[in-house]
């Protein structure tokens, strides 16, 4: 029997973990309804200082079933939602769930060619949209897309007038022409029983946008099954009661803010306590607030935690269960983590064709150092994913215990495809099991490491980064004659983006200059902090750039932009 088939990892297990979990009987949207009769006065947000129950939130996102259907927007149909880490977002992901549309979450850094992009290759029919982002970059876009309906929102909407914080300054009501007020619509448009489509398990509920392992940004099929089954992993997993409530620091777009923080709490019928986008001395505050027992987010996230300048004196002690994933996580963040509020940071790993979790730390359990590379443990495969590692030439052939080898998985959380992409549907998989691209190294007892990157892909706080995606903005400034983008380690980011850059005989452009043309181009995660001149980038005999020989060169200290 293969050493991957016998499950070492199972012994490592606490005893309320069981080795499977049953396969989910009802959708997202099913789920989400079942708590929202079984606590309908319990909070199921909390923004800021306010509260939303589940009632309230049940009636809001019945409300706007009813006015997708007067709109003509239904089964099938996608809606994307383009907001930051906003009540709203949750009210139209639920309302298009009950109508049986597909939700589209869009990462709010997107410029222009990024959201023409999703739109159009989604063919959403409906956008959500703060009002700040409508007029700066979705105005432009919109026209050029399939999108029939747009609804505009605020994040200073469902919050008192007057109401003061931090990351909420220069907010202000814009009212954008030709769209809709959410909140307004919500208000004249009654719940409509009749708007409630039945909504399947196996239906789609995302299209999840990531760049994979090669190619553009694909959308990744993720059914109500794939995410009912992970929110209770995280359930099961972390122990999750009636009691606990979750801090909402990762963005809702991404798939860990998805599954780890939305459906979670849905699921459990919990408080998610949110504050449109993440700021260290607000989730400090906010953790003293309201006492949130859970969480899980990159590492920056904790590192931004430690180093806020208010930190000293905290009190984050309801925070036990505390996780983190999406980038490597160095063993000696753990430690300063720990020593400064004295919480343990489990570890966890996860992809977005995996709706989250594939591996975590058991609670309670410390994750082992691997000797030779230094990683830090990911964890053991949770409940119902059978993992294995393969050889990197021959992805049929599984690689021994201590050798390292791609990362496979496969499993009830594991995607469906890449949306209208059968093509790079077929190369992610291999007789069943989705390739990674991550290469790993599992020991005896089952503990996983992930040790390298099999593929170019650069990893920004768990955000990934196409290189291509750079090297086309790149090239499209006039000076540019080539452009190769790799990743170097980065102590707070994980990585970082660095370019390098041969011009056009003739031209000369300052590296600020150039980094401030992409960054006008590009979501903040992507656009390179460190751009270096040569004469030629370096390239093989067959005209195809040395990544290798750059990414090493790229670790040399330098200046950062």
């Amino acid at each position: 029997m293969s050493v991957y088939a016998s499950k070492p990892w199972l012994r490592l297990y606490p005893d309320h973990v069981p080795q499977e979990l049953p396969p989910p009987q009802h959708s997202m949207a099913d789920l989400f309804e079942a708590s929202a009769r079984r606590v309908p006065e319990r909070d199921a947000i909390r923004y800021f200082d306010e509260a939303i129950s589940y009632a309230r939130l049940e009636d809001l996102a019945s409300r706007f079933a009813a006015a997708l259907v007067e709109r003509g927007v239904g089964k099938g149909d996608r809606v994307a939602i383009f907001t930051q880490n906003n009540p709203q977002f949750l009210i139209a992901q639920y309302g298009a769930w009950k109508r049986g549309a597909i939700a589209v979450p869009l990462n709010p850094m997107f410029k222009h060619r990024e959201l023409d992009y999703h739109l159009n290759d989604s063919g959403a029919k409906a956008l959500v949209c703060l009002e700040g982002l409508y007029r700066e970059v979705a105005g432009e876009v919109v026209p050029g897309t399939r999108v029939e309906h747009v609804f505009t929102t605020s994040e200073l909407d469902l919050l008192p007038e007057g109401a003061g914080y931090a990351n909420l300054a220069g907010a202000r009501k814009l009212r954008p022409e030709g769209t809709e007020d959410l909140l307004e619509v919500l208000e004249t448009t009654p719940p409509d029983g009749g708007a409630r489509e039945r909504v399947s398990p196996e239906d789609i509920a995302y299209l999840v946008y990531t760049s994979g392992t090669t190619g553009p940004p694909k959308g990744a099929v993720e059914t109500h099954s794939n995410v009912a089954y992970n929110a209770e992993v995280y359930r099961t997993w972390m122990r999750m009661g009636d009691e606990d409530s979750v801090l909402g620091v990762a963005p809702l777009f991404h798939i860990t803010g998805l599954v780890g923080h939305g459906a979670l709490a849905a699921l459990a019928g919990i408080p998610l306590v949110l504050f449109h986008r993440f700021d260290p001395s607000e989730a400090l505050r906010l953790i003293e607030k309201w006492r949130p027992t859970m969480t899980v987010g990159s590492i920056t996230v904790f590192i931004a935690l430690m180093n806020a300048p208010d930190a000293a004196g905290r009190d984050l002690s309801s925070l036990k269960k505390c996780y983190s994933g999406g980038a490597p996580i160095a063993p000696s963040i753990t430690e300063q983590f720990e020593e400064k509020f004295g919480i343990y940071i489990h570890n966890i790993y996860g992809l977005t064709e995996s709706n989250s979790p594939t591996h975590a730390v058991p609670y309670g359990s410390r994750a082992p150092v691997d000797e030779k590379s230094g990683a830090l443990s990911v964890g053991v495969p949770v409940p119902g994913c059978e993992a294995r590692l393969v050889s990197l030439e021959d992805p049929s052939e599984e690689v021994p215990v201590g050798e390292q080898g791609e990362f496979a998985a496969r499993g009830p959380m594991i995607f469906r495809e890449y949306w209208n992409k059968p093509e790079e549907t077929e190369r992610a998989f291999h007789e069943g099991y989705f390739l990674t691209g991550d290469v790993a190294v599992m020991d005896q007892e089952g503990w996983f490491y992930i040790v390298d990157r099999k593929k170019d892909m650069i990893n920004v706080s768990g955000y990934k980064v196409w290189p291509r995606e750079v090297e086309d903005v790149l090239y499209t400034h006039p000076a540019v004659k080539e452009a190769a983008v790799v990743g170097a380690p980065d102590p707070y980011r994980g990585e970082t983006v660095v370019a390098f850059v041969a011009l056009k005989e003739g031209q000369r452009i300052p590296e600020e200059d150039l980094v401030s043309y992409c960054r006008e181009r590009m979501a903040a995660y992507k656009y390179p902090r460190r751009i270096e001149f040569l004469e030629e980038v370096p390239k093989t005999a067959t005209g195809k750039f040395l990544r290798r020989e750059l990414r090493e060169r790229a670790q040399s200290p330098q200046r950062t932009a």
